[in-house]
């Protein structure tokens, strides 16, 4: 008889681990209690216009590949994935407006037109960072379940490249001393949700992995990747049950025993996989006793990503000027994150990341229209802002930013659907703790051992993917924290992961 796996969650790391296990020969049942699948990963639809509620960006599209090798897929017989270059469209605190490319003669010329005489620097950073890369990759593909994890070679041997001792801003010193360049290599820090100058060092990989590996766009948006997924478990006889919500986590004897659905259904398995929003997850499907480590006072004092403020704009034209992303700087980018870290406020010049996707994917709107999605980061819930208040007046302002810097010039008359996502919707209608569109914040004290780990150490039976575990938020790094969980589902069964 098939040994059965239910998961908390049709996300990306629920879809991943669905994958693989049910490619193994699991019965894969996922919960998910909306009516759409893929979590922040999935489309929201206005009207004629198509966006990805969440990620745009996909960066080492080997993991993915990996992923549908080890189901005995290709992504080509379910995916068109294009290379976006150049990577993006940067207009810097100095106006200047950067095309980094994945180019290395483009990119020469580029730095050199901007700044000269960095282009030396800049073939010294693919070559340092490489090494980073290849020396911490490994290391974040293994689980983390005590501290002896760390005295094995594999993380001993990656030490002297870690750079945790350093923000990242400053290790970026280490090659670029015009402060607008280095932030062009730091910005990334968003995708964790932290400020460059408190992100470890460590995490300059992945700019690195920008500019070594490429950035790429599946048609149709990032989306398309968890419809693909979802196939491929319904091809492998796995279900994906929609509009069905679980309600407790059921424990008994320290071992996860059983879902209890909303319906009063209870759903017995082998193993339990967690993909719901880490935060959420544990104050409202667990029992507090059932978790001492992560009580609701220890979760409300751990350390969050920030959050975002969205806007999904359906236009009646294409602006054909920049590029598919746009990172658009405030003019003191140091007192912008600040705002949004440690004050906890808005902004008066906020940056903004617009992605204009029909500039690549024309699937995404009507012949002559094209879609706008707007991110702005903005503080999480810990703040005191009242975003009811506050939306209407800060969404024009953002509005205004596009239009002045980004040279979208009379946006506002083009607009014909619009949807705004504010930090308190994240919370209150897409289950994220505190608003944080990253989860939990990706500091020393909160990463590998120390987070959440991917085989649950509060009781088990339990498996967490996702951006709340091990090794942190982002797509490559869920789809990897879907891989750990599955090798370690399949090494406790005996079954030899084969990957």
């Amino acid at each position: 008889m098939k040994k059965k796996v239910a998961i908390v969650g049709a996300g990306p790391g629920g879809l991943t681990a669905g994958v693989i296990l049910s490619s193994k020969g699991y019965q894969v049942d996922i919960y998910e209690k909306n009516e759409y699948i893929g979590g922040r990963n999935s489309s929201l639809v206005l009207g004629d216009f198509k966006f990805d509620l969440g990620p745009t960006f996909l960066m080492m599209d080997f993991i993915l590949e990996e992923v549908f090798e080890i189901a005995g897929r290709k992504t080509k017989d379910y995916l068109d994935i294009k290379r976006i270059d150049p990577l993006y469209r940067l207009l810097l605190p100095n106006g200047r407006e950067f095309y980094p490319t994945y180019d290395l003669e483009k990119m020469e010329t580029e730095l050199e037109t901007n700044f000269p005489g960095a282009s030396a620097k800049y073939k010294e950073f693919l070559r340092e960072e490489k090494k980073k890369f290849d020396a911490l990759v490994p290391c974040l593909q293994v689980p983390y379940d005590s501290f002896a994890d760390f005295f094995k070679a594999r993380f001993i041997s990656a030490i002297p490249r870690l750079d945790a001792h350093k923000s990242l801003f400053d290790h970026l010193g280490r090659y670029f001393e015009d402060e607008n360049l280095r932030l062009a290599f730091t910005f990334q820090a968003k995708y964790l949700g932290m400020s460059p100058w408190e992100c470890p060092g460590t995490f300059s990989i992945i700019s690195y992995i920008e500019h070594g590996g490429g950035i790429y766009h599946p048609i149709g948006g990032l989306n398309e990747i968890s419809k693909a997924m979802a196939r491929i478990i319904e091809e492998n006889g796995g279900s994906i049950h929609l509009e069905m919500p679980v309600k407790e986590l059921l424990v008994k004897d320290k071992k996860a025993q059983s879902l209890l659905l909303e319906n009063g259904e209870t759903v017995n398995a082998d193993h339990i996989i967690v993909n719901a929003d880490f935060g959420h997850a544990m104050k409202n499907l667990v029992k507090e006793e059932f978790r001492p480590k992560y009580t609701d006072e220890k979760l409300c004092q751990k350390k969050y990503s920030c959050s975002t403020f969205m806007l999904y704009l359906g236009l009646d034209k294409l602006y054909e000027c920049g590029s598919h992303h746009n990172i658009l700087f405030s003019k003191d980018y140091k007192e912008n994150i600040d705002d949004i870290s440690k004050r906890f406020v808005l902004s008066k010049d906020p940056s903004v990341y617009v992605q204009n996707a029909c500039l690549t994917d024309p699937t995404l709107a009507p012949a002559g229209k094209s879609t706008m999605y707007v991110l702005v980061p903005v503080p999480n819930n810990n703040s005191s802002i009242d975003w009811e208040k506050e939306k209407k007046a800060f969404r024009d302002k953002i509005i205004g930013i596009i239009e002045e810097r980004g040279g979208y010039s009379g946006i506002a008359s083009h607009i014909v659907e619009e949807k705004i996502i504010t930090p308190a919707d994240w919370e209150s209608e897409r289950s994220v703790y505190k608003g944080a569109t990253f989860n939990l914040a990706h500091n020393i004290a909160q990463m590998l051992v120390f987070r959440p780990h991917n085989r649950f150490e509060e009781f088990s039976g339990c498996y967490l993917v996702g951006g709340g575990t091990h090794p942190g938020s982002g797509l490559p790094t869920i789809y990897e924290s879907g891989k750990i969980s599955s090798r370690l589902i399949l090494e406790e069964d005996g079954v030899e992961p084969g990957f």
